[in-house]
């Protein structure tokens, strides 16, 4: 962008845009768009980042206390999720403190959840909760992929209490995955050598599940909704480790695929009035036909929000920052370590941000997207949980802000999430994927 005045014109329009965010107040039309929605999508520009999780818990927090939304998914497994689900609706663990729950979670990267910053919103909302009829409480849902091996376990338990006539179906599952030793690395490179899989045994194993466990689901049954996702996820989480070990970009699209699905399975059993949040990187939550995603042929959550849900109202809100700390990892499956994250790059988004603005804002796009800035094609940094501040140039997605999200929360400065516990060696290795590389 080499002329004085189409960059005069673009720092005009961010400024016009632009409100001071200093207070859960100044989150106003933001909560105001969301008011008409019966979505509201919630991304973040990485997944360590203090402020990025405060803030949308901030703005989550009004949704629900304002606008009475119910419901919370998050990019994260189901069996971890329906525990805190449980928990935070007042079910279980009455004795037990948040940051116990949340060291049930032990699938690298474990800071993506459990978190202080998570801690403080689960706390809080357990207590918003506890003051309301059981059937008016705020749930939390995991919509992501990766929990085979713990999604079988919690299939072959609801089946031994409820069906244990239909437990042989569910071990031939299990024991074909058996010899793998709950690594998916190790089970799709054996699809790879030899042509032999498991996807038939979880196929039939979700048909059974279907078949047992779908009416008593309909009709408001949580644990039989619980092992019917579960299923959802084991056969989906089969297919996409088998196509991402073939070194395929469309695993990419089997897991916001699997994510757009689980909200709608959510969004069903809970009902007609039901209104949800989604917590996701801002490369899941942002319209992928608004970025470089679109030329490979990606979709994403948010798209697919988009297309799907226009006449109930969908809201998208993306995160961006000029500089600071996160917390991210050197390479898939090390330790977590504080990063610097360096001043934005020239012609970026987030540079035009920092020079018109100067200062934390909320930015509501409106319905005209024409203008010299929403229009524009610019990088727009996302940073995953493997990151290398010096090689900043591959982070920057291309994007036309105006169509990625309905509005923008903009951060000078930020610091890096707080762990509850430091990272161990991972229980079960997965594949990188996006935002950090495929």
């Amino acid at each position: 962008m080499s002329a004085q005045v189409t960059r005069s014109a673009v720092l005009s329009e961010i400024h016009a845009l632009a409100r001071p965010l200093r207070s859960d107040r100044d989150l106003d039309a933001v909560v105001r768009r969301a008011a008409g929605c019966r979505f509201t999508a919630i991304g973040e520009a990485s997944h360590g980042t203090h402020d990025f999780y405060t803030w949308r818990a901030t703005l989550s927090r009004r949704l629900i206390e304002e606008q009475g939304y119910t419901w919370i998914g998050v990019e994260g497994d189901w069996p971890d999720c329906w525990r805190i689900n449980q928990w935070v609706r007042g079910i279980t663990g009455a004795e037990q403190g948040v940051h116990s729950l949340l060291a049930g979670f032990q699938r690298w990267p474990t800071w993506m959840w459990a978190n202080e910053e998570v801690a403080a919103f689960l706390d809080w909302l357990r207590t918003w909760n506890l003051h309301r009829p059981l059937s008016r409480r705020v749930g939390f849902y995991g919509l992501d992929v990766y929990s085979l091996w713990d999604s079988l376990r919690e299939i072959i338990a609801w089946l031994e209490a409820h069906q244990p006539d239909a437990v042989p179906a569910a071990m031939r599952a299990w024991q074909c995955f058996l010899p793998h030793h709950e690594d998916p690395h190790q089970y799709a490179w054996s699809t790879r050598l030899v042509p032999q899989s498991c996807e038939a045994d979880v196929v039939a194993l979700l048909r059974e599940i279907r078949a047992r466990a779908f009416d008593a689901a309909e009709h408001e049954d949580d644990d039989a909704f619980d092992a019917v996702q579960n299923a959802e996820v084991a056969a989906n989480a089969e297919h996409y480790y088998r196509i991402m070990v073939r070194g395929d970009r469309q695993s990419w699209n089997v897991r916001d695929h699997h994510m757009a699905d689980s909200i709608d399975r959510l969004s069903h059993h809970l009902g007609p009035e039901s209104r949800g949040i989604v917590w996701a990187h801002n490369t899941h939550v942002g319209d992928a036909r608004a970025t470089d995603m679109a030329v490979d042929g990606l979709i994403n959550v948010g798209q697919l929000l988009r297309e799907r849900h226009s006449a109930d109202g969908v809201a998208l809100v993306g995160f961006a920052g000029h500089r600071g700390t996160v917390l991210a990892a050197g390479a898939w499956g090390t330790p977590e370590r504080i990063l610097e994250v360096p001043i934005a790059r020239p012609d970026s988004h987030e540079a035009f941000l920092h020079e018109a603005l100067g200062v934390p804002a909320v930015l509501d796009f409106g319905g005209d997207r024409t203008g010299p800035w929403l229009a524009t094609w610019l990088g727009h940094r996302a940073i995953g949980v493997v990151y290398h501040p010096e090689r900043e140039r591959g982070n920057y997605v291309p994007t036309r802000m105006g169509d990625r999200y309905d509005a923008l929360i903009w951060l000078e400065e930020t610091s890096a999430v707080r762990p509850v516990h430091h990272e161990g060696p991972p229980r079960e290795p997965e594949f990188e994927t996006e935002p950090s590389g495929f």
